[in-house]
């Protein structure tokens, strides 16, 4: 699942976003998605904007939930066993744990996933309903595959999503794109540190 990071993305995504909006700060969460070991060389050059978007949430009292993918059989791979060939994030280990570098505080909650989803088997609706949340805003790793599940799969729930340009990261610029043109098109307003310092301040 994991290779080295690409280039900062151009903005190819920007035709198509033709909704902006800013998050609300009193029915907000932010959910920081899978900032592990494994997943390291693909997180570096989100770091400072993903760091950056943490302290501006913390500053406004968004609650900050982070998600740790991991396997602990067999029983638990799924598809993503077929798909990844064996090439799995396996509780236990080091991959499996988040990274230092991300500004974690002991108070910050943290769902662990078994596939691309943070909603499947975690509870995490029912986490996110219970604190009166209705908007999401979606940073992390990888773009194109657990933050874009996530973020549609929270579409589809019900919540608003707010989805970074700048602390979402993958493989390849184009999958990046990709998912930004699809996100804005029909799922989420695409939003980054500029946007959300502004609407937080």
């Amino acid at each position: 699942m994991s290779s080295p990071a690409p280039k900062p993305p151009p903005s190819s995504h920007n035709p198509f976003e033709t909704r902006t909006r800013s998050p609300n700060p009193h029915s907000s969460a932010l959910l920081v998605i899978d900032m592990q070991n494994y997943f390291s060389a693909i997180a570096a050059p989100i770091l400072s904007s993903l760091n950056t978007t943490i302290s501006l949430c913390r500053k406004s009292n968004i609650p900050i939930i982070f998600t740790r993918h991991r396997h602990k059989s067999s029983a638990d791979h799924g598809m993503l066993g077929e798909w990844w060939g064996g090439d799995l994030v396996i509780d236990g280990t080091l991959n499996a744990e988040l990274m230092e570098e991300v500004r974690r505080e002991e108070e910050d909650r943290v769902v662990e996933k078994s596939t691309y989803s943070a909603f499947v088997g975690t509870g995490l609706e029912e986490i996110l309903r219970g604190m009166g949340v209705r908007e999401v805003i979606v940073v992390g790793v990888m773009t194109n595959l657990c933050c874009e599940t996530t973020a549609r799969d929270a579409f589809t729930r019900g919540f608003r999503v707010f989805f970074s340009t700048d602390a979402t990261g993958t493989v390849a610029v184009e999958l990046h794109e990709a998912t930004l043109k699809n996100l804005a098109y029909g799922f989420a307003y695409l939003v980054d540190c500029k946007r959300m310092s502004k609407a937080l301040s």
